[in-house]
């Protein structure tokens, strides 16, 4: 189930915090619950991704996209992630998550994310391609951001994310599309 209590607690937080530029970073305070823990007693890599969603959440909040998303009826989704997991987190561990926009292009926002544990470890890492959408589809990033107020110019686009996207771009959609599809009764 996706912690809403949680998300209104980083809401409530987000809310009292200053405004901060979109490519500036937002730092939240988390504590793995036993709720978010797998089968060896870690935390979930799934759960981390949900985790990840709240730090999303408050910036979001803070840069100011949140209240543009409610005036223009607009919806937020993630188009593609890449992630990095690298040291376990157990049931208790505070950590401390560290949300930013890096870059855009013209239909996509990169975002990079991380968890760092209280010894000063990076846990995990990941990179998210998001898009605002419509009932039309995907709106661009600079229509978002002249409804935000903001200047359209992306940063300098890093070589690992320019990479990323053209690894991304070879990828086979759909998958497996030169596999011919197995049903049940065949495997039996």
């Amino acid at each position: 189930m996706f912690p809403f209590v949680r998300l209104i607690k980083e809401m409530l937080v987000a809310r009292r915090q200053a405004p901060i530029g979109l490519t500036d970073l937002h730092v939240t305070q988390h504590i793995v619950l036993p709720w978010d823990l797998d089968g060896f007693l870690e935390l979930n890599n799934g759960r981390a991704l949900t985790l990840y969603d709240l730090g999303r959440l408050g910036m979001g909040a803070r840069v100011g996209l949140i209240e543009v998303l409610k005036r223009e009826r607009w919806g937020l989704t993630m188009a593609g992630s890449s992630v990095r997991y690298r040291r376990r987190m157990h049931a208790f561990e505070r950590f401390e998550m560290r949300s930013r926009a890096v870059c855009w292009d013209d239909k996509f926002t990169y975002i990079e994310q991380s968890m760092w544990k209280a010894n000063g470890e990076c846990a995990s890492h990941v990179l998210y391609r998001s898009a605002v959408t419509d009932k039309n589809g995907i709106v661009t990033p600079d229509r978002v951001l002249t409804a935000m107020g903001e200047d359209a110019t992306s940063p300098p686009m890093p070589d690992w994310i320019a990479a990323w996207i053209k690894a991304e771009a070879q990828r086979p959609w759909p998958p497996m599309q030169d596999t011919p599809a197995r049903t049940l009764s065949d495997a039996a």
